[in-house]
């Protein structure tokens, strides 16, 4: 791993972004624009950028295994990757590509390597922005390479953040129009790397999370854990990426995970 240079990282992001993401942005046609699985989002762009970062990831680490989410909605069993005994990059090309694709400004490219089960390095890279916001494990994360460390809010009522709106189940999800109330805010970026970027940062506190696809998740759980966050699943597990995850919280402290557990446990 020592011969994965950050500003190897930046240049690929800088790159793909410059030469593929930003001359789509608001620039797809109508042939740029499709549906896979019969309703998730996808463009031209999402796949090009993919297929370009997959190469030069690779170049740096060649024996690696790569899982991106372009290629898993056409093959679910690289997700096997994972268990093998070798470094594994992941990748959301463009993570908010209903956003991308809208003309609005929220999205970005995830990077994670993993090895096994352990989250090792990420990247979350705005192309818009050219800002790169990266964690190290046990070292800290980073923003443009300044060190960051979160803001803790763990009173409910003072907390910002966000709650999937789909895949809970039937009863829960009714119990979560209530449930939303008892924080300051709710409300979605429509962009989970955003988010992510500022939990660690304090901007924002929380995401009560369902259906958790690695690409999504991987690169933002390690940022925010390394800027002093924390995770925790409704069963009181950290977060593993290896196994399917059908929910997490997501937020500045442990403390204030467990003070919304408890209330989720009240709205159960």
């Amino acid at each position: 791993m020592d011969n994965i240079k950050q500003e190897d990282i930046e240049d690929i992001c800088f790159n793909v972004s410059q030469n593929i993401i930003l001359p789509k942005f608001k620039n797809l046609s109508d042939d740029d624009i499709n549906y896979k699985n019969g309703s998730d989002l996808v463009t031209a762009a999402d796949i090009e950028a993919e297929k370009e970062l997959k190469k030069n990831l690779l170049k740096i680490l060649p024996t690696a295994n790569f899982i991106g989410e372009e290629e898993y909605s056409r093959n679910e069993n690289i997700l096997n990757f994972y268990n093998e005994d070798a470094y594994c990059w992941t990748v959301d090309p463009i993570d908010g590509t209903t956003n991308f694709a809208n003309g609005r400004d929220k999205f970005a490219i995830m990077i994670a390597l993993t090895f096994k089960e352990k989250i090792l390095r990420s990247w979350i890279y705005k192309p818009l922005d050219k800002i790169m916001c990266s964690a190290i494990v046990n070292e800290g994360a980073y923003i443009n390479n300044n060190k960051i460390i979160t803001k803790e809010v763990n009173i409910i009522e003072e907390t910002i953040g966000s709650i999937s709106t789909k895949y809970w189940e039937p009863g829960f999800k009714d119990k979560l129009k209530i449930f939303k109330n008892i924080f300051k805010e709710v409300s979605s970026y429509r962009c989970i790397g955003f988010e992510y970027i500022d939990i660690g940062i304090g901007i924002r506190n929380f995401a009560i999370l369902s259906k958790l696809s690695p690409w999504d998740h991987i690169p933002g759980i390690l940022f925010v854990r390394e800027a002093g966050g924390s995770d925790i699943d409704f069963d009181k597990n950290k977060y593993d990426f290896t196994k399917k995850n059908k929910n997490l919280i997501v937020s500045n402290s442990e403390d204030l995970n467990f003070k919304i557990l408890e209330k989720i446990g009240e709205y159960s």
